[in-house]
């Protein structure tokens, strides 16, 4: 098949309001759960420790810690089932994934530098 016509089909499934998520953000993800039927939204608050993938296929990971215990989910970013996608905090990171963050414990596994620019636009 033509790639010109695979992106126009793409194109209808975008995302109406596109998401400025970067990595080291801190973000919360309110996702659609369907429970019988009913559908409620549930939020997953972490960091994003990583991007891939490009159009229709890019997804992100986020991880938090749960209970002591660490936590990723991936998350396709123009999936219905996504509600809003939140940025609570910046990241300042210079690596493109956080995978390092999976041997930290406690507060150095969140512990991501706040962008410099928020801090000085507070001011």
């Amino acid at each position: 098949m033509n790639q010109a016509i695979l992106d126009l089909i793409e194109s209808k499934q975008f995302r109406k309001n596109p998401v400025d998520v970067g990595v080291g953000d801190t973000v919360r993800v309110h996702t659609k759960v369907v429970e019988g039927d009913k559908e409620r939204i549930q939020i997953f608050t972490g960091v994003v420790i990583g991007k891939r993938g490009r159009g229709l296929n890019e997804t992100f990971t986020v991880r938090r810690i749960s209970y002591g215990e660490g936590v990723e989910r991936v998350f396709p970013v123009h999936s219905p089932r996504l509600d809003k996608i939140e940025v609570e905090r910046k990241g300042s990171v210079r690596r493109a994934k956080l995978t390092y963050l999976r041997k930290r414990i406690g507060k150095g596994a969140v512990a991501v530098k706040e962008k410099e620019t928020a801090i000085a636009a507070a001011k």
